[in-house]
């Protein structure tokens, strides 16, 4: 396994995979801290292409003034050991200095897909992300780049952003692995409490309650965003709640009734830590 550390050396190196060799390239962008529902899209890339390269990068971009960029869990030593195993064929670990050297102006945004779910509660947040991909796809120049369905706001941006600017990249979402209690994986999980552990899994119960209702018949918004935010309020006390909400699919805005493809997601902060979680609404 290579570990690249410029942009001009990852170039090199897809240019001898592309050009000299023919061979498909997939990408897998982190902010590190890496586990298994990484290591499940590392397994895609690795079934969909010849190569994969993943990169591990904190952007600072993407946080808001306090927001947790300097508390937000980093091991690196750990997590090329993972990629090692996991039979990455590269990992890029750029500096924030050659991301945003001095006097960067430059931003990528996508409209209306950020103003509701994250985008509402995080002004400026998807405008970071959505640079940094940009920034990061223009350097690797990948097949195919693999994010995960837990993160889905995120991926519905980067799917148009990507779309929008033509970058000929086919876009993956793998589905959002879960502990043996229902808490969906993050690299934050790991700063909870141990009360705030055992409280935190009930956002999956309250999305799986609401969803049981719509299989049931009931279509009302209002309705199913009780259910979920009652059972929160009960099973999770300690739990601050950043927003439920339930949008449409294509557009990201509230629907009052669900008659096509939605999401019903939830943000909920224990203490310092923010966790986010969704599950779709398709009959």
């Amino acid at each position: 396994m290579r570990v690249l550390e410029t942009a001009q050396q990852v170039r090199e190196w897809v240019k001898q995979l592309h050009a000299v060799h023919g061979l498909t390239i997939g990408f897998v962008p982190t902010m590190g801290s890496l586990h298994e529902a990484h290591l499940s899209l590392i397994d895609i890339s690795r079934q969909r292409t010849d190569k994969t390269i993943v990169s591990i990068f904190v952007n600072p971009a993407q946080f808001s003034p306090g927001e947790d960029f300097d508390s937000y869990p980093r091991d690196e030593e750990a997590d090329l050991e993972l990629c090692r195993e996991r039979g990455v064929d590269a990992v890029w670990l750029p500096s924030v200095d050659e991301m945003y050297p001095e006097g960067f102006s430059t931003y990528v945004e996508v409209e209306g897909l950020d103003t509701q779910l994250c985008g509402a509660s995080r002004p400026g947040h998807f405008r970071g992300v959505t640079t940094v991909v940009s920034k990061l796809f223009n350097v690797v120049q990948p097949d195919v780049a693999v994010f995960g369905r837990k993160d889905v706001q995120q991926a519905r941006i980067i799917q148009r952003m990507t779309y929008d600017l033509q970058f000929g990249i086919e876009i993956i979402l793998g589905d959002t692995l879960r502990e043996v209690d229902g808490l969906a994986m993050s690299s934050r999980n790991v700063r909870l409490t141990p009360e705030h552990r055992l409280e935190a899994p009930a956002l999956h119960q309250a999305l799986s309650e609401a969803s049981s209702q719509f299989q049931e018949g009931i279509n009302e918004a209002e309705r199913l965003l009780e259910t979920v935010r009652n059972r929160i309020k009960q099973d999770a006390p300690s739990g601050k709640i950043d927003y439920i909400q339930l949008v449409g699919w294509n557009d990201l805005q509230p629907v009052e009734h669900v008659d096509t493809k939605s999401l019903l997601a939830v943000a909920v902060r224990f203490g310092s830590v923010r966790l986010i979680d969704n599950i779709i609404l398709e009959k």
